[in-house]
């Protein structure tokens, strides 16, 4: 099993795609929600890096997924301040 997914000749975090691929399935408004963005969250901080392919993977799914303006915002400030913390 890959722990990529290609789109377009470029690399992504293919378990952040599932999540984000589950979060708008089939309930909801089918946007991500505040639930789903602390999921993507914890997901990104379990390598305790921000590796450069999950930037670029989190960065299309804030493009091509809608988010609620709650989630967007707070996944936006969180990811900052842990990215800060990383150094």
């Amino acid at each position: 099993m890959s722990y990529y997914k290609e789109i377009d000749g470029k690399k992504y975090d293919k378990s952040l795609l599932d999540a984000a691929e589950e979060a708008i399935k089939g309930r909801g408004d089918g946007r991500i929600s505040l639930d789903d963005a602390q999921d993507l969250l914890s997901k990104v901080k379990d390598g305790n890096s921000y590796t450069d392919i999950e930037k670029d993977t989190m960065a299309y799914i804030r493009d091509n997924f809608k988010w609620t303006d709650e989630a967007d915002k707070w996944f936006r400030t969180e990811i900052r301040k842990w990215a800060a913390d990383k150094g």
